[in-house]
């Protein structure tokens, strides 16, 4: 339902066509981003061979590190301004998105700073091959130079999704992915730039995104209008959005951690190695949009129906939820399942790179569903103000388990076949978790 001012409210109406509707435009936005970090690695693996793809494979390990801290205050600070949007608290509405934007200003600089400050270190703690780590170096040095765009970027779809607006950011995303693709085959097709230019079409299409977005919001008639002027920090605001967010953000840490010490375990099998699992990865990537599409959604669904108190329509419509991203998610695995040889091959012609990439996709595909289960399960459980719970169960099955895991098991039986099983096995250990987590919190909201 449309408010008057244009804020699109979830609290009333068919919940079904609402979270579908506010899913797909973030699928399609998904994909096309999804599609531009696809590109970069597509024309450095055919251009500039399998070391380069290695480099820039293993440096999204430390991208998704950092870059998932800080978009977890992102995600904290929708979830506050869709509660005071569900709530119809104008004036609460107001000053958590101008507390967000200073909130998004400081996360920008810290992760700037500590990005180029840390990629060194990071890439010698992961045993990055000498053959790579200058390249991955360089790529990283430049990517977190400019990735104040990308954090303020996050910041500004999240106050727009909260208000249930998920078309524009989809429109910003095709127009800043198109944009990526036509400067990667500009600096490394012809100008002949290396990874220095991936990186950089990179930060350049994610500042274009960060303008579009701040110039709809500087624009909107609306309560989740931007002014410049008003950034400040609002002591109650600023408390619930690291209330919500700094969970969030070390959840995205501790996977983030796991994954970093498998691919440390994944670097010690070589550069092949590396880069099959690396496009493995993108295209894995693509697989998971449908998770996305619908924790996004569900997160702004539930956040919004709690502030308004409509428990009935929280558990619906987190039940309609779950079952659409764990069917789809699980019909992509099986088409992956039997198309890995031809998608991995995409990347690099190599016959080992084809054979790393297709043996983590043959182990892990067909699990998706259980991934796909804990993510929305995670997504609900913020929406409902229960924000500790899911880094507490990732930390304990996503990262504790995999790290025991690699430093017992992987000292003695140093296969990569570990390094493939270690997400399934961590995926259905959480799903149990969760499951059981989840019913018990519906209810005792039911008998409250």
């Amino acid at each position: 339902m449309a408010h008057s001012n244009g804020t699109v409210l979830m609290t009333e109406g068919n919940y079904r066509k609402q979270i579908f509707f506010f899913a797909v435009p973030v699928f399609v936005g998904a994909l096309f981003q999804q599609m531009y970090n696809t590109v970069d690695s597509l024309i450095v693996g055919n251009y500039l061979g399998p070391e380069a793809l290695a480099a820039v494979s293993s440096s999204g390990t430390l991208t998704f590190f950092l870059v998932g801290f800080f978009w977890g205050f992102a995600t904290g600070a929708g979830v506050v301004i869709a509660r005071y949007i569900g709530a119809r608290n104008e004036d609460k509405t107001f000053r958590a998105v101008h507390t967000a934007m200073g909130v998004g200003l400081v996360c920008g600089i810290v992760m700037t700073a500590a990005g180029i400050l840390l990629s060194p270190i990071l890439l010698r703690l992961i045993q990055t091959p000498e053959s790579v780590y200058m390249t991955a170096k360089t790529y990283l040095t430049i990517y977190f130079g400019g990735s104040f765009f990308l954090v303020m970027y996050n910041i500004l779809v999240a106050i727009m999704q909260a208000a249930g607006d998920s078309r524009h950011p989809l429109i910003y995303l095709v127009i800043s992915s198109l944009t990526n693709i036509v400067l990667d085959i500009v600096f490394i097709a012809v100008l002949k730039m290396g990874v220095e230019g991936a990186a950089l079409a990179t930060i350049l299409s994610e500042c274009l995104s960060m303008v579009l977005c701040l110039q709809r919001l500087l624009r909107i008639k609306d309560t989740y209008r931007v002014d410049l002027r008003k950034i400040r920090f609002d002591r109650s605001c600023t408390l619930a959005i690291v209330r919500q967010g700094l969970p969030t953000a070390f959840q995205a840490t501790v996977i983030d951690l796991g994954n970093i010490l498998i691919q440390s375990y994944i670097n010690s099998f070589g550069a092949l190695a590396m880069a099959g699992i690396g496009a493995y990865t993108k295209v894995e990537g693509f697989c998971f949009l449908p998770v996305i599409s619908f924790s996004t959604a569900v997160t702004t669904f539930v956040s919004q129906n709690y502030g308004a108190g409509r428990k009935d329509r929280v558990r619906k419509g987190a039940r309609f939820s779950i079952v659409c991203a764990i069917v789809l998610i699980e019909l992509i695995g099986v088409v992956l399942f039997v198309t890995a040889p031809q998608l991995v091959g995409a990347f690099s012609s190599d016959p080992a790179v084809i054979a790393f990439g297709t043996g983590r996709a043959r182990v892990c595909s067909l699990f998706y569903f259980t991934m796909g289960f804990c993510h929305l399960a995670s997504a609900i459980l913020r929406g409902l103000d229960r924000p500790v719970i899911p880094p507490a169960v990732m930390m304990v099955c996503w990262c504790l388990v995999r790290v025991v895991s690699v430093l017992t098991i992987g000292q003695v039986w140093h296969r990569i076949d570990l390094a493939y099983w270690l997400y399934p096995v961590t995926w259905m250990l959480s799903t149990v978790l969760f499951a059981f987590i989840l019913s018990k919190e519906f209810r005792k909201r039911n008998e409250s």
